[in-house]
């Protein structure tokens, strides 16, 4: 058997150059449809546009990369853009005829997702609708969020273990007394996969448990932290929310409904693998077919969650590549200057915090020097995460 053929049957993965640059190409648009998202973001402006125009650029940008090669690459959204405002966790993309707006003072969490040929890159970020420095316990929820992402990116290495990593980020969170949000799970990204089967728990629990592992080199992680300054236990208020589905693929039923054939057709053609949002498809149909596709497990829900209103809640998320020269994280944006209420004094966050993300190689001096542009967001942040603020 010739090498060739061998390397086809391996799972791909970062140790081939290829698929590093896919990575890398997905993190680039999504990290600028991050920033477009952001600049769109103006009191009075309808969510439902904000998203569309997130979603629109992923899709453009995508369409201008591998035009001419002979085998079709697939390539597009992996996440649909989210807008999720005040109290509302996550999820939250409505469809075309929502006419909610944004308003002076929201606090904005936005979340997205890029895929070139199934290699994701996906980021959260948080963001007040304000001029002038972010204070209070507002302050506190993004400072304990970004602090928990800053010792998650230094711990998600080989040889650690997902537990170490929700020990630690409820740690952080609690010296901001603020709680990490149950039931939001950091998974591993392989390609076409964007929940896969090594997952890193925000929150340990009794009711949720999930398998001990230990992360290796070359694994792709999406690190996902979501912190509150109430009780973490977010409650889904109304199943019409939720607009986002993705193919449960190892599922099958016979839809007795006409609606739900039509719309499950669709959905096969359009979106066999990655999450989508409802608004893709025709709004007057899918609302009808998708109930009984969700009834039969055929698509799997990402529910809109809320924590009680007055709660502030904060979202940060990253894609981490474990380079064997330590980690690359892909996806970040910057803070907007803020001032919590609280700083960081515990020895051993700023151990953590003090521990290097890239680790040094012996030999190999050229190699070095191209990656010392790529230390890029992990390393810029450390210092300002040290000093409890944790902005850029």
């Amino acid at each position: 058997m010739s090498d060739d053929e061998r390397g086809e049957e391996k799972e791909l993965d970062l140790s081939s150059p290829e698929v590093v640059t896919k990575y890398k190409s997905a993190a680039e648009i999504v990290n600028k449809a991050l920033q477009l998202v952001l600049s769109e973001c103006k009191p009075k402006a309808k969510i439902v546009d904000i998203c569309e125009k997130g979603d629109s650029y992923i899709r453009e940008q995508t369409g201008n990369m591998y035009k001419n090669v002979k085998k079709k690459i697939e390539r597009g959204v992996a996440f649909p853009t989210c807008l999720s405002v005040n109290n509302t966790v996550c999820h939250y993309s409505p469809l075309a005829s929502d006419e909610t707006v944004l308003e002076d003072g929201d606090i904005l969490k936005i979340d997205m997702g890029c895929h070139i040929d199934g290699f994701i890159a996906v980021v959260a970020h948080t963001h007040v609708l304000q001029q002038g420095p972010v204070t209070g316990r507002v302050a506190d929820a993004i400072a304990a969020a970004n602090t928990a992402a800053e010792v998650a990116l230094r711990l998600v290495k080989p040889g650690k273990k997902n537990q170490d990593v929700t020990e630690a980020i409820q740690k952080v969170a609690a010296a901001y007394d603020c709680k990490i949000v149950e039931g939001v799970l950091s998974h591993q990204l392989k390609q076409f996969v964007i929940d896969g089967n090594k997952v890193v728990l925000s929150v340990s629990n009794p009711e949720t448990r999930v398998d001990d592992a230990e992360f290796e080199e070359n694994e792709v992680y999406a690190i996902d932290i979501v912190t509150s300054t109430g009780d973490g236990k977010p409650k889904l208020l109304d199943e019409k929310q939720t607009t986002i589905y993705k193919r449960a693929v190892d599922k099958s039923y016979h839809l007795k409904m006409k609606a739900s054939r039509f719309i499950f057709s669709e959905i096969n053609q359009k979106f066999p693998i990655m999450p989508f949002s409802a608004r893709a498809l025709e709004e007057k149909r899918a609302r009808l077919g998708l109930v009984e596709c969700v009834n039969h497990e055929l698509l799997q829900p990402y529910p809109v969650l809320h924590e009680k209103p007055g709660d502030f809640v904060a979202h940060i998320k990253f894609t981490v590549l474990l380079m064997p020269n330590g980690s690359d994280r892909i996806t970040a944006h910057t803070l907007q200057e803020i001032q919590p209420t609280k700083t960081v004094d515990d020895p051993e966050i700023k151990a953590w915090l003090a521990l290097p993300v890239k680790s040094k190689k012996k030999g190999g001096g050229k190699k070095k020097k191209g990656k010392k542009a790529e230390k890029g967001e992990g390393e810029a942040m450390e210092e300002d995460a040290s000093n409890g603020g944790g902005q850029e």
